[in-house]
């Protein structure tokens, strides 16, 4: 019987460049290889879990510690929040940051493009369930690129008759040497709400540095911000287009003990700052729109 990780590699397979194979908890994972890096992305969340270019250290924190099953977020990598983010407006029971990174999404189409990239674009499969949680017809495709540079865009479609609102952000965890000698730069003079200290709205001043616990909406910011890193001596440039919001995250010390997928000081390794839509950066859009949110990550030296 043909199974659906021999068709995956039947059709989209590329010889040398993308292959398909069967991870940890029977999740099917793209594996990618090009003379730029590499990359694996998980199909459950067309979740990208890796991504190193070639020469350097990996540029996405996975956890050594993850847990890997069928309707589970995986800890680390570039999960997908969407259609909402945080916790549901009205419905507190409804999965927190939605349901788009632990269901399943299609592949529909891969490219090898001149360069020597290589780009993948999938779509959320629809089922009962999810539209249970989120009773419109909305599209929604990631399309994933990898290169020297990873670049991931979200695009969803409006295909109803009235307008819809949603939150979305690419949840991005960066590994870093030791997050308690990065500085991130480019949010500097921006308001944002805190939510370690009750959701209060404070204004950045100077670059950002962790040594705490660190969870912040940073509201209408710009298209670029990196984050500098002497431990490993490199820069981590993030630019973004279709987001006003950004998200900076790193759960410190007791939080991480909780999650029980951290590890024993895997807090120190990584860093979240997501391009988002998030709190009062929500998208309104109009019956046919589409909204895209697009990042894009590369690493210079420092």
């Amino acid at each position: 019987m043909t199974t659906l990780l021999d068709t995956l590699n039947r059709n989209f397979a590329i010889k040398d460049k993308l292959h398909f194979v069967e991870g940890s908890g029977g999740l099917i994972i793209a594996e990618v290889t090009t003379q730029h890096g590499n990359a694996s992305i998980a199909l459950q969340g067309a979740h990208v879990m890796t991504f190193t270019p070639a020469g350097e250290q990996p540029v996405i924190w996975l956890s050594d510690f993850a847990k890997f099953g069928r309707g589970k977020s995986i800890r680390g990598g570039v999960p997908v929040c969407w259609p909402w983010f945080g916790p549901h407006v009205s419905d507190p029971k409804l999965p927190g940051h939605g349901y788009a990174r632990t269901v399943d999404w299609r592949l529909i189409q891969v490219q090898s493009l001149s360069d020597d990239r290589i780009r993948l674009e999938f779509e959320l499969e629809e089922s009962t369930a999810t539209r249970a949680q989120w009773p419109h017809h909305t599209p929604v495709r990631n399309i994933i690129t990898v290169g020297r540079a990873l670049e991931v865009e979200l695009a969803t479609t409006n295909a109803c008759d009235t307008p819809i609102t949603i939150g979305d952000a690419l949840h991005t965890y960066f590994k870093v040497g030791d997050v308690r000698r990065i500085t991130i730069h480019g949010l500097e003079g921006c308001d944002y709400l805190d939510k370690v200290d009750g959701g209060k709205r404070k204004q950045q001043s100077g670059a950002i540095t962790i040594g705490q616990e660190v969870d912040r909406i940073y509201l209408n910011t710009g298209s670029n911000c990196e984050i500098r890193d002497p431990s490993l001596q490199r820069r981590i440039k993030i630019s973004s287009s279709g987001s006003h919001s950004t998200v900076v995250w790193n759960p410190w010390i007791e939080k991480a003990n909780k999650m029980g997928d951290f590890g024993p000081d895997g807090y120190l390794g990584m860093l979240c700052v997501e391009t988002a839509n998030a709190a009062e950066d929500v998208v309104s859009l109009a019956p046919g729109q589409v909204h895209r949110l697009v990042t894009r990550y590369e690493v210079a030296p420092l």
